[in-house]
């Protein structure tokens, strides 16, 4: 889950609100029948499929092979069959008789193969691109090594798609739910130009739901239930109203007022409203946590954020504990890594991976050893002292309490530490992350799929997300290995990635600070909603007001 901004808007905006979606509807009328009023924390930036920056919403208007069901199990979609070769590398699907875009086209398998080859098409400008690594010619294409109508994937008639892989992928089945992998109309899309996706009218959509009402900006727009839909004989809800709300404060009151069906609230208002009977904690798979630039352009800060004793000195100086439930008090915990807890369990034992990873001294608080790594550090930097910055997005809830957090800790417990907070706009955060414009990030990686390869592909040398730099041949390898040597063999791969998780806490190349964990006040009427927490995370297919 990437950096969870545009159509997931749930996805990157750590202080994640429910929603992508909202309409004009009139707050003075009487609710009507079947319409769920939900908040979002920004406007909807992008409705191009191969264009988004986050999925988080986006399986409510898109669809693909399959969808993301309970509990993140893989439920049918748009594929009605599907059969995998004996070596697991090419995949054969079956589009369903009745599968249609919202304007009554036939939904084909040439669709997919549209889709796949435009998003992978340099000028699109693809965040997701390397999501396709493992398809056949994926990483040739990915590097601009190879043209992007040599990606894997064929018609082999009009309903049956046929996949090839480079080599098995143990989460293929799972990535075939992401709305990423959805097919696109092209006769719509040259229909309509450069207007296209450019308003809600210029699209068309193959899940339960369409967009309406939104034209490219504003702070109101819509689901409606999608008439062409396979399955619209399930979809309850008629309508999916969504408003912008950035202050939790106004969003209480929006809630109080009737006006809107859940109300994220702040860690503050979860102390006064934890015993309602409304009260609901909804989990994510997103850590939050510190990224070190070590290609600072101010050469001092790169060999200090380059030091292991400074970094693993700031990470044992940290009481995750006291942040999770005193400071944010909002059911956030404690990680015991890089990977977030709840994602995957070993094949072998049923093990959670996150217990697995974990690694002595490195996400506990040990006040004692962060003084004695401290000074070990600046002695071999010597230097009596440090000046850093912390940048955070400024629109997440949380972002401030926990931005002053650290530099009240680190500042106490590491002697001669100066940390300068810089709470920015998340538009700016994104912009000099990318850039390489900060010496520490408050950051967070989302999973988008139940698997640890969704956080630990991050750090790999060539990974454009890395922003930080890091860099280690070793865990290239780990990883290399993972997805390569070892992809048939489940147990192999799953000790390839636990070795490289535990070389990330044992040098501290990314800080891991909390697990997020989300509260709200949503209507005891409001039923049916699937929330995983991992790729898309919010389904409305089953939805309703009781």
């Amino acid at each position: 889950m990437k950096r969870w901004t545009g159509f997931g808007l749930i996805a990157a905006v750590i202080a994640m609100s429910l929603g992508l979606a909202a309409c004009g509807q009139s707050t003075s009328a009487a609710k009507p029948s079947q319409v769920l009023r939900l908040p979002a924390t920004a406007q909807l930036d992008t409705i191009d499929l191969a264009k988004a920056t986050g999925y988080g919403q986006t399986g409510n208007v898109f669809e693909s092979f399959y969808r993301l069901g309970k509990d993140g199990k893989v439920a049918p979609g748009l594929a009605d069959s599907a059969k995998v070769s004996k070596d697991k590398k090419t995949w054969t699907f079956h589009i369903r008789d009745n599968a249609k875009w919202s304007n009554g086209d036939k939904i084909t398998a040439q669709d997919f193969v549209y889709s796949w080859r435009r998003t992978l098409t340099p000028s699109t400008k693809s965040s997701y691109m390397n999501m396709f690594s493992g398809i056949k010619n994926g990483d040739k294409i990915i590097a601009g090594k190879a043209n992007p109508a040599t990606i894997g994937i064929s018609a082999k008639n009009k309903q049956t798609v046929v996949i090839q892989l480079e080599k098995p992928i143990a989460y293929f089945k799972i990535l075939m739910a992401y709305p990423l992998f959805a097919p696109q109309n092209e006769k719509v899309i040259n229909k309509y130009g450069k207007k296209y996706a450019t308003k809600s009218q210029y699209m068309v959509y193959s899940g339960p739901f369409k967009i309406t009402n939104w034209t490219g900006t504003g702070n109101t727009w819509s689901f409606v239930k999608n008439s062409q839909y396979w399955d619209k004989r399930v979809v309850k809800l008629h309508q999916i109203d969504y408003q912008v709300v950035t202050n939790p404060q106004t969003g209480l009151s929006l809630y109080q007022n009737k006006k809107l069906d859940f109300a994220q609230l702040s860690n503050e208002q979860v102390k006064n409203y934890k015993n309602n009977s409304a009260f609901q904690e909804y989990p994510y798979s997103i850590v939050i946590h510190l990224k070190y630039n070590f290609q600072d352009a101010n050469k001092e800060k790169r060999r200090i954020m380059s030091n292991q004793n400074v970094r693993q000195a700031i990470a044992l100086s940290i009481n995750r504990s006291q942040l999770t439930k005193k400071v944010l008090g909002d059911g956030s915990v404690t990680p015991t890594g890089f990977v977030a807890s709840g994602l995957a369990r070993d094949p072998k034992t049923g093990e959670d991976f996150a217990k697995q990873q974990a690694v002595k001294n490195t996400t506990t608080y040990n006040p004692t050893l962060a003084k004695q790594k401290w000074a070990a550090g600046l002695k071999q930097l010597g230097i009596k002292k440090v000046d850093l910055s912390i940048m955070a997005g400024n629109d997440d809830v949380a972002a401030s309490t926990v931005t002053q957090y650290l530099k009240s800790a680190l500042e106490k417990n590491l002697k001669g530490f100066n940390l300068t907070i810089q709470n920015v706009p998340a538009s700016v955060a994104q912009s000099r992350s990318t850039s390489g414009d900060f010496d520490l990030y408050l950051s967070h990686w989302g999973a988008d799929f139940n698997d640890p390869i969704s956080f630990l592909q991050i750090p790999v040398s060539s990974n454009s997300l890395n922003y930080g730099k890091w860099s280690s041949k070793a865990y290239d390898k780990m990883i290399a290995k993972a997805q390569n040597q070892d992809a048939g063999n489940d147990e192999a791969r799953w000790q390839d990635m636990v070795q490289a998780a535990k070389l990330i806490n044992k040098t501290q190349s990314f800080t891991p600070l909390y697990q997020a964990n989300y509260a709200y006040l949503q209507r005891t009427d409001v039923k049916g909603i699937i929330h995983n927490t991992a790729g898309t995370q919010w389904s409305y297919k089953y939805a309703y007001i009781k």
